[in-house]
């Protein structure tokens, strides 16, 4: 394992047919998007069985749908840093083929990355509590928001303790993973599953990993080139090492 030798990172990005990203919430830290885990995470100051599971909801979707608005409104007034932005970048160039991501903060398309899967899903989706029905916010929700279709409560359509993942999302997240030779795996605890395993797939495949967080992960054994530092940092200087005829 290399570790932080952007130029063995750069080398092995500028020679994979098939790079794809893996994010966690390192990288939208660094865009002042609270965290739910470590010594400021949200979980510490608030209750995960009376927020984030499907029981609350039905219990008391006034208080559900308050701590979500509550953190639109944050989201809102955040903005995507230069790791999303260098992400966009490559895959407008073609070197990054999809981005995964356990974010739910929508960041990555704000940037402008089009092919993201969201394996938790997004915080501006909603969806019908009684029909199939599925939209999107586009500011912090007031109250309970209705389903156009059928006037039932809708929900945040982000994947709650006690749920299962969304199927195909999942069919397209290990779809990518079985055609990845590359995976680049940015801002993430390696502690939340299933996509702490997602490298490893890639891995199994004798593809190669890099990883860009703050500290080492339960997954830094297991990495190619190992990048300690800022994404919003690192993302760009490793984008500036690669070759001019592969990402400008």
């Amino acid at each position: 394992m290399h570790k932080g030798d952007l130029g063995a990172a750069a080398s092995i990005i500028s020679k994979a047919q098939h790079l794809i990203a893996l994010t966690g919430a390192g990288i939208s830290k660094e865009s002042n998007v609270p965290t739910f885990r470590g010594e400021d995470g949200l979980w510490r100051k608030y209750n995960v069985m009376d927020l984030a599971t499907p029981s609350a909801f039905a219990r008391n979707p006034q208080l559900v749908w308050e701590w979500y608005s509550w953190r639109q409104d944050l989201i809102a007034k955040c903005s995507p840093n230069p790791a999303h932005h260098t992400l966009v970048k490559w895959e407008r160039k073609g070197v990054l083929k999809s981005l995964i991501s356990q974010n739910v903060d929508g960041l990555h398309r704000r940037a402008g990355s089009s092919n993201v899967h969201e394996v938790h899903g997004n915080l501006w989706a909603v969806k019908c509590t009684s029909c199939t029905h599925l939209g999107r916010l586009s500011s912090p929700a007031q109250g309970i928001p209705e389903c156009p279709s059928c006037g039932a409560k809708l929900r945040p359509d982000v994947v709650w303790f006690g749920e299962s993942l969304d199927n195909a999302v999942m069919q397209q997240v290990y779809a990518e993973l079985e055609r990845a030779d590359v995976i680049i795996v940015v801002g993430t605890s390696a502690l939340v599953h299933p996509a702490a395993s997602f490298p490893l797939v890639v891995k199994q495949r004798d593809g190669r990993l890099v990883e860009v967080n703050i500290e080492e992960t339960p997954l830094t054994p297991s990495v190619d080139v190992h990048l300690k530092g800022k994404a919003g940092e690192l993302l760009p200087k490793l984008d500036a090492l690669l070759k001019s005829d592969t990402v400008s």
